[in-house]
């Protein structure tokens, strides 16, 4: 079990996207250390799947509640705000983990860019400031936790609109973590999970069995638990192929683009090739 206080017995979670993936396997760890669970999903069948399947796990399975939700509404985010307080008197930890692939090129069509956004960020700036100001007045432990990606940090070519939103989120995680320790009594923090190659349900559309590169959901929970007990804000996870020290290399140049002034995306760019090759193996 994590050291962060707000993980506690009787302690109340609510995860959007909760229904696969990561907010799943998140939401029967909690269930297993005796919290209450809210799961958020759009799909409704996969939904009620997830609450029975978290309910298994639960010491009480009346204390999962699952509400069907698009994070992309605010008014549904209220709704579930409203379910949530109705049934459990309060929340304590806040997972704003939905998501959608982009498909966005810049180029791109305006549909494909506003259902990325409206999801991926939309939905976790909607969760803050529904959920948010509740927590912080209840001055008791809380956590924030949102869902990123490297690719907000790093920006490969070829899905912009993605990487807008999930850049989008670190900005506003930031901002999050910055405000809540400037409010005097505050004991809700916020962090960014940012997951390396993860089988989850997005994987599975392309492929059926688990690449031996990726992590499992469970195990990004695994890294998750520990890094939120030492009070990490950036949960910056590896994977059975890429190292936390390759993806330090690699956010770094990404920064050296604008410091060195090299032209934008220099790792993807012809002239750079030979010399990011050469970084990396130094």
């Amino acid at each position: 079990m994590t050291d962060h206080p707000a993980l506690a017995p009787g302690h109340v979670a609510v995860i959007t996207g909760g229904a696969s993936g990561i907010g799943l396997a998140a939401a029967e760890r909690f269930a297993s250390f005796g919290m209450k669970v809210a799961l958020a999903d759009i799909d409704e069948a996969a939904l009620e799947t997830a609450r029975a399947q978290v309910a298994n796990v639960a010491a009480v399975p009346q204390d999962v509640l699952a509400v069907l939700t698009d994070v992309s509404r605010r008014e549904d985010i209220e709704a579930l705000k409203s379910r949530v307080y109705q049934a459990f008197g309060a929340v304590h930890v806040l997972m704003n983990n939905a998501g959608r692939e982009g498909g966005g090129k810049l180029l791109g069509g305006a549909d494909a860019w506003q259902k990325t956004l409206g999801v991926n960020l939309w939905g976790v700036i909607n969760g803050i400031q529904v959920f948010a100001p509740d927590m912080i007045a209840a001055k008791t432990p809380g956590a924030i936790i949102n869902t990123g990606s490297k690719q907000g940090i790093t920006t490969p070519p070829g899905d912009t609109a993605y990487n807008v939103s999930k850049a989008g989120i670190k900005v506003t995680t930031e901002a999050l973590a910055h405000d809540l320790r400037g409010i005097e009594g505050c004991q809700v923090t916020a962090h960014l999970l940012i997951p390396g190659f993860t089988f989850t349900g997005f994987t599975r559309k392309r492929v059926t069995e688990k690449p031996v590169a990726a992590w499992t959901s469970e195990q990004v929970v695994d890294f998750m638990l520990p890094a939120l007990g030492k009070g990490d804000f950036y949960i910056l996870c590896p994977d059975n192929d890429v190292t936390r020290a390759t993806d330090e290399k690699r956010m770094r140049w990404t920064m050296d683009d604008v410091i060195r002034n090299r032209p934008a995306l220099s790792r993807w760019h012809p002239d750079y090739k030979d010399e990011f090759a050469s970084y990396m193996k130094d």
